[in-house]
C-alpha cells in the first residue's frame, strides 16, 4: 500500500488533532458545529477520531476550509 494511502486511512485521535492544529477541543467542536472543521467518525459508543486526510486538507487552508454537508 502506498504512503499517500496509508496517511489517508489513518485515523487519528481527538489528542493527536489538537497537538498538528493547535486548536483546544472546545475550539475544534465549535468549528464543527460551524462546518469549518472536518467532522469526526464515530469509532465506537463514546470514542471518535478524524480521517488523517481530512486534518491535512484542513492544515493546507485553514482559514479556507468548509467542510462538506454530511
Amino acid at each position: 500500500m502506498s504512503e499517500q494511502i496509508k496517511t489517508a486511512l489513518t485515523i487519528l485521535r481527538r489528542k493527536q488533532v489538537q497537538s498538528a492544529t493547535g486548536l483546544s477541543r472546545s475550539t475544534i467542536y465549535a468549528r464543527i458545529r460551524n462546518k469549518t472543521f472536518p467532522p469526526a467518525v464515530q469509532l465506537g459508543p463514546r470514542a471518535v477520531g478524524w480521517r488523517a486526510g481530512d486534518i491535512d486538507a484542513f492544515l493546507a487552508d485553514p482559514a479556507g476550509y468548509r467542510a462538506e454537508s454530511v
